[in-house]
């Protein structure tokens, strides 16, 4: 459950980095040692950033070792509200990376409207060489205009998944 938090950031990095162009750049991923978006690895670095600044670290190391008092190693859990659980939040990934991402979108779009006008509008234009620097350079900036709102969104989620995590420990 605590790999939705950055799941949900991963996301939201695959949404934009697809949409502005940046899937055609790739670099080799630490983690996996595969070949990944820029955006991903970045989204990836940063999400782990954000887990251990919001202190969820800490957490979830509070709620094992409650675990172990309140469920001993070998002890049955009751698999209904751990699937339960696990499907709430796995839905919480997508809406949760698709309110990171959906801004940065938006102004994507109305930037693919804008040059489409224009490029209608004259038709001599080449507009197609603009189209990725626009796109690339519109995210990054829109991105960072976001970046203070990423903390407390994925703080917010980090909450309802620690949360689960406490109930499914047995700790209500």
């Amino acid at each position: 459950l605590v790999g939705f938090i950055a799941e949900a950031f991963t996301l939201a990095a695959q949404a934009v980095g697809l949409e502005a162009g940046f899937a055609y750049a790739s670099m080799v991923d630490p983690q996996t040692q595969a070949d990944s978006g820029v955006l991903l690895v970045l989204s990836q670095l940063a999400g782990g950033l954000i887990f251990f600044s919001l202190g969820l670290d800490l957490a979830v190391v509070r709620i094992f070792a409650r675990s172990l008092e309140t469920l001993p190693p070998g002890s049955l859990v009751a698999a209904g509200p751990a699937v339960e659980a696990i499907v709430r939040l796995g839905g919480g990934v997508f809406s949760t990376g698709l309110r990171l991402a959906l801004p940065v979108l938006a102004l994507l779009a109305l930037v693919d409207i804008a040059l489409a006008l224009v490029g209608r509008l004259n038709a001599q234009l080449q507009l197609l060489s603009m189209a990725f620097p626009l796109k690339m350079l519109a995210a990054m900036l829109m991105l960072a205009w976001l970046a203070p709102l990423f903390p407390r969104v994925l703080g917010a989620y980090g909450g309802q998944v620690l949360a689960a995590l406490g109930g499914l420990a047995g700790l209500r």
